[in-house]
Formats: structure tokens, C-alpha cells, sequence
């Protein structure tokens, strides 16, 4: 998927960035949001790592 040419700088290397839209395009062919989540070139959604909530006290 990557094009760098002679060689990729790395699969985490950007290719298109929005920051304006929340997200950037990876060589690898990811898709990865601010909010950490990312959409694989096979249509697989990774979820963005979320914290438990704390039960309320009583």
C-alpha cells in the first residue's frame, strides 16, 4: 500500500493527515482517529481503549 520510494520511512509513517477531521491515513493502510480507535485495510475496527467507570459511592 505504501508508495515512499526508495524506501518507507515505517508503517506508522503518515501518508495523508486531517487533524482537522480527527485522523490519519498510515503506509500500512491503517486509518487511526484522535480518540485512538482505527479502521484496518480489511474493514476491521480496532475500539479505542476505554477505562472502566468507577461505580458511584453510596
Amino acid at each position: 500500500m505504501c508508495s515512499h520510494r526508495p524506501a518507507c520511512p515505517g508503517p506508522e509513517h503518515p501518508v495523508a493527515a486531517h487533524p482537522e477531521q480527527g485522523w490519519s491515513l498510515l503506509c500500512d493502510g491503517r486509518i487511526v482517529f484522535d480518540d485512538t480507535g482505527e479502521l484496518l485495510p480489511d474493514g476491521r475496527v480496532v475500539d479505542p481503549p476505554r477505562t472502566p467507570r468507577l461505580a458511584a459511592a453510596a
